[in-house]
């Protein structure tokens, strides 16, 4: 397996948390989300953790340092938040070519290890792989549009989000997890050529 980076995503405000406290410091059986989702990056001996901070920054880096005083982490500002997309551009400057990244979302606690060695697994050589998940009820997420030519697996074309997606869009059950595997040349040059031509205007990753 290649060597590892992972990007975790932790940016976010969180306003539906009703909290001045910053979403991913929130607690679960009294451990932060990011910490939860941290742990489980360390399980695949990353080379090295960047995380993405933009709202309470100062807040969310201290308390991951403190918590994890030995760990090679580094830390890539997104100001102002201009969506996951932009988020990931951030972390430009820490990727190595010759690494697989692994995009996690720092609100996201229950991600398995053995999910994630999964996706690395397909992600080799040089495979996007994406974490997706049927929902009975998908509203709110990015919707997985596969081709309609019938193979095996059927490729993914396209995710659309809620606010762009067709009335028969809408119907589709298979959603996209934020959570993905790729090698990081081939993530870069994906990178710079993102647009926010889109009902948020947001970079999506």
């Amino acid at each position: 397996m290649a060597d590892i980076q992972v990007v975790i995503l932790a940016a976010g405000k969180g306003t539906r948390m009703n909290s001045n406290l910053p979403k991913v410091l929130q607690p679960l059986a009294a451990i932060p989300l990011l910490q939860h989702v941290f742990n489980t990056a360390q399980q695949l001996n990353p080379r090295q953790t960047i995380v993405v901070t933009g709202h309470g920054a100062d807040q969310v880096e201290s308390a991951l340092v403190a918590n994890n005083p030995h760990a090679a982490i580094s830390f890539a500002r997104q100001m102002p938040q201009l969506g996951t997309g932009h988020a990931v551009q951030q972390a430009i400057p820490f990727l190595s070519d010759d690494s697989t990244v692994v995009i996690l979302s720092g609100d996201v606690p229950l991600i398995q290890a053995e999910t994630l060695a999964a996706l690395l697994k397909i992600s080799n050589p040089g495979q996007l792989a994406l974490l997706t998940v049927e929902l009975d009820s998908p509203a709110g997420y990015g919707r997985i549009v596969r081709s309609q030519v019938q193979t095996i697996d059927k490729d993914i074309v396209a995710i659309v989000e809620q606010k762009d997606a067709t009335p028969s869009q809408l119907e589709i059950k298979e959603v996209y997890s934020g959570m993905l595997a790729v090698s990081a040349r081939m993530l870069k040059r994906w990178l710079l050529r993102l647009d926010n031509n889109n009902a948020q205007k947001e970079f999506y990753l």
